[in-house]
C-alpha cells in the first residue's frame, strides 16, 4: 500500500514518462511512482515521491544527510557529488546528487539519483513542516538525458486543490 501524503500534490510528467504502481516497481513505501519509457541496459529510470511531516528542527542538510545514510545500507559504493539549497526562507529545498553501485534484482549496476527535499508549511499551523522528496534514478550512463526531465517534473510539484 503506497504511503499516503500527508498533503495531496500534484505534478505533471513530460513525454516518455508514465505512472506505475509503486509496489510494483518495487518501493511500497513511496507515494507516487513513474518511470520511463526506455530502460538503458535492462534498468528503468523512475522517479519517486514521498513525504513525511517533520515535526522536528532537522535542516533540509541533516534530512538530506538521513537519506544518504539510508541509501548506503544498500549501495556497494556511495558518493555524494554535489549539494545546493534552493528556493527561498519561505520555501526552502535542497538539492543533491549521487553515484552509486548497488545490486538491483541480481545485477550489479552503476547509478545516478538526484535528489531534491522541499520544506512546506502548513500555511494554517507553521509549526507543521511537511518535507516532500523527489528522487531520480537512473543508470549513471542516463542520468544525464533524463535529468531536465526531472527539473520539469519538480518545477510542476504544487498542493492539490
Amino acid at each position: 500500500m503506497p504511503s499516503p501524503m500527508p498533503v495531496p500534490l500534484e505534478l505533471r510528467l513530460p513525454e516518455g514518462w508514465h505512472a506505475a504502481s509503486p509496489e510494483r516497481v518495487g518501493v511500497p513505501d513511496a507515494a507516487f511512482v513513474a518511470v520511463h519509457a526506455q530502460p538503458d541496459e535492462g534498468f528503468t529510470a523512475n522517479v519517486t515521491v514521498d513525504s513525511a511531516y517533520r515535526p522536528d528542527a532537522a535542516t533540509l542538510a541533516e534530512i538530506g544527510d538521513e537519506s544518504v545514510r539510508n541509501l548506503s545500507g544498500v549501495a556497494e559504493s556511495l558518493n555524494l557529488t554535489s549539494r545546493h539549497e534552493i528556493g527561498s526562507a519561505a520555501a526552502p529545498g535542497l538539492t543533491q546528487t549521487l553515484t552509486l553501485t548497488t545490486v538491483v534484482r541480481g545485477v550489479l549496476r552503476e547509478l545516478a539519483q538526484s535528489q531534491v527535499c522541499l520544506s512546506l508549511l502548513d500555511v494554517h499551523d507553521p509549526d507543521r513542516r511537511m518535507v516532500v522528496r523527489l528522487i531520480l534514478t537512473t543508470t549513471a550512463a542516463q542520468h544525464d538525458d533524463l535529468l531536465e526531465d526531472f527539473r520539469d517534473i519538480v518545477a510542476t510539484v504544487h498542493p492539490a486543490n
